[in-house]
């Protein structure tokens, strides 16, 4: 394991290579350089991962330290790395799936201006989301926190000569730095209070140092989730997610799959001890996941762009995972989060296959009949889409999904568990929605399957994954998160299960009824006055942009545009105005003319002589 430093070396070494040749060199050396180095980090990530599994380190984890990083005034905090079973499932998350997502990267963005630049972002892309999850310290990880919010910016806005999409860069970077604060304050409170920010020496302090319910837990665990929910794209810090579509769809893959928003889950994971401590913030994780949820999957009902779709359903999946974490299904929540990466990553992958064959448009009512012109990508959106409902017992995303449920019924929180059966059925129906719309009925674009290894090599991958073979990796988090109170399960299991799996298969069910054949049913209430009415409104994700709009970018505008034009610079200048303006009136008094200066004489004079005869009378 003495290699493990090499995971982010050579992602490190890919992004100065790339970003030194500014576009000099080839698209085939630019491919061999950033793909490579990827590959590499995987290679090297396999190994560890082999050793962590066969020779268990002494303990369960493993720290390598680089070197000191600091010294302030006793804040010792080391450049170092630490290896456990959350940490490990987390590095062949990001670096397997990453390096799938890389692959198909080299063929999806041939001709692309830009290409080595591309792989410059994305390469440091993943050597950020390695700092953040085997940094031993949150100052560590916040350095990783900060990498990956300046790569997604770079990424989404890759395409920069579109005004919109930068805009949609800058949401993104402004909507998670706000996130980015609340984190920031509660490692102030974390350090001040227990005088370390290294993440195992905070879970043995914290117990000795608090009781349940303590003010500074309470408002420190707030501070991390208030970070969470920004990069993890979760209410009331969701409305950037769905606008850093504008990147290109591999970006797409890698912010949704492997990397960005799956920090925030990782983040409160991570920290489990201290959301222990704070009972009520705990719970309103869970909340604030059963919450955006549901209101993703409305959301993604009436979506039109391809990729917007799966940006809502992934907003729904965090959400999901936010929940096991509320009720305390911590290994249901990394489960979740390793096969929510691989249907994910095959499902925005095979997007950007359809996206590529049609021409680059991504509207799916000017799709249809693609199922027999591209079947790789069909089969890729079976599967994927499969295991994103939670299709019994053939798709990973059953297993994992129904194990949130089942710790949810076991918990006790019924509203959470009628949260995540009402979002399994909308996922269910807005995910067959997009197949059923884009790949059958009448073909209205002349559409081209693409060919190499590069373009059928992942997606075959991520589709064995996307099975129930993917559920047969089981993360080793045995001794490194707390263990879960619906642990076993019996026959109230099995029969959540059904229901369960029997709601999924209900949306499928409504989504065929619905948008195959004629669609005169989704038609007529698509154009009825509540129907329209609630399309627009679920539409516009709920209203929320306008809501903010409304509240903090109107306002802050207007304050904006009084301070340009400096107030206060113009009220401390009032004096020396006021000085100069007497100055200039008393010298026009000098005139040098007898006849002005005697009459200012007989001025003065009468002026005194009435101001003595005031006085005396």
């Amino acid at each position: 394991m003495n290699l493990l430093f090499l995971t982010f070396v050579f992602p490190l070494i890919g992004f100065l290579l790339l970003s030194f040749s500014r576009g000099r060199i080839s698209e085939n050396l630019a491919a061999l350089i950033g793909v490579g180095s990827i590959g590499l980090s995987a290679i090297v990530t396999a190994w560890v991962i082999w050793q962590f599994n066969v020779a268990p380190p002494e303990g369960g984890h493993y720290t390598q330290v680089l070197w000191r990083w600091m010294d302030v005034d006793g804040f010792q905090p080391n450049f170092a790395l630490y290896l456990d079973g959350l940490s490990v499932t987390m590095l062949g998350v990001v670096v397997g799936v990453g390096f799938l997502i890389h692959l198909f990267a080299s063929w999806y963005m041939r001709g692309e201006a830009g290409y080595s630049r591309f792989f410059a972002y994305t390469n440091l892309f993943i050597a950020s989301m390695l700092f953040l999850i085997l940094g031993d310290n949150l100052l560590f990880l916040y350095f990783g926190w900060e990498g990956v919010g300046l790569c997604s910016y770079l990424l989404i806005g890759f395409y920069y000569s579109n005004r919109n999409n930068g805009n949609a860069a800058l949401k993104a970077f402004i909507v998670t730095r706000i996130g980015d604060v609340f984190m920031a304050i509660g490692l102030f409170i974390l350090f001040q209070q227990l005088g370390t920010l290294n993440v195992q020496e905070l879970l043995v302090k914290a117990p000795e140092h608090f009781k349940v319910g303590d003010f500074w837990i309470v408002l420190a665990t707030l501070m991390l989730l208030g970070g969470a929910v920004g990069k993890s794209a979760q209410l009331p810090l969701q409305t950037w997610l769905a606008d850093a579509m504008a990147g290109p769809t591999p970006v797409s893959a890698l912010i949704h799959a492997a990397t960005m928003v799956t920090a925030g889950v990782y983040l409160i994971a991570r920290t489990h001890g201290l959301f222990a401590l704070a009972p009520d913030i705990l719970h309103l994780v869970g909340i604030v996941g059963g919450v955006t949820l549901v209101l993703a999957g409305f959301a993604a009902l009436v979506q039109t762009d391809i990729k917007r779709i799966l940006a809502y359903s992934t907003m729904s999946q965090i959400g999901y995972m936010f929940l096991a974490l509320g009720v305390g299904a911590w290994e249901g929540a990394i489960f979740h989060l390793m096969t929510h990466a691989f249907f994910k990553a095959l499902l925005f992958l095979a997007s950007g296959a359809v996206i590529v064959a049609c021409h680059h448009e991504q509207n799916i009512f000017k799709m249809g009949g693609l199922w027999k012109k591209l079947p790789l990508a069909y089969a890729s959106f079976i599967v994927g889409g499969a295991a994103l409902s939670a299709l019994p017992l053939l798709t990973a995303g059953f297993y994992s999904k129904d194990e949130i449920l089942w710790e949810a019924f076991a918990s006790g929180n019924n509203g959470l568990l009628y949260a995540g059966l009402a979002g399994a059925f909308m996922t269910s129906l807005y995910t067959f929605r997009l197949i059923f719309i884009a790949f059958h009925g009448e073909a209205k674009t002349e559409a081209h399957a693409g060919h190499g290894i590069a373009h059928w090599l992942p997606l075959s991958v991520l589709i064995v994954l996307s099975t129930f073979i993917g559920a047969l990796i089981t993360p080793p988090l045995a001794g490194v998160l707390p263990q879960s109170v619906g642990h076993a399960g019996g026959e109230a299991k099995h029969s959540l299960e059904i229901a369960s799996g029997a709601i999924a298969l209900a949306g499928i069910l409504l989504a065929a009824l619905l948008f195959l054949g004629k669609r005169r049913m989704a038609t007529a209430i698509a154009n009825s006055g509540p129907g329209r009415f609630l399309s627009a409104w679920w539409f516009a994700a709920w209203g929320f942009d306008w809501i903010y709009d409304k509240l903090f970018v109107k306002p802050y505008l207007a304050i904006s545009h009084v301070l340009r034009s400096d107030p206060f610079d113009r009220t401390i200048g009032l004096i020396p105005r006021l000085v100069k303006g007497g100055h200039d009136t008393m010298s026009r008094t000098e005139t040098g003319q007898l006849r002005w200066y005697a009459a200012s004489i007989a001025v003065g004079a009468i002026l005194v002589l009435g101001a003595v005869v005031l006085v005396a009378v």
